[in-house]
């Protein structure tokens, strides 16, 4: 779990600096797909589904 854990923090300031510089490709993609997997391997993973959940609920109820 500690690996896990300190690959998702590596993972995710290396996505946020490449969107900060506004440079994704392919590689980048596939990188982000890897941060996804091990991001769903955490303790983070039910808050960040309870969160989606929660979004397209509300999201679901907006009438336009």
């Amino acid at each position: 779990m500690l690996v896990s854990m300190s690959a998702v923090v590596l993972l995710g300031l290396l996505i946020w600096f490449l969107l900060r510089i506004r440079y994704l490709r392919w590689p980048d993609v596939l990188l982000s797909g890897v941060f996804g997997f091990l991001l769903a391997a955490t303790g983070a993973a039910p808050v960040i589904r309870t969160a989606l959940v929660g979004l397209s609920a509300f999201l679901g109820q907006l009438s336009f």
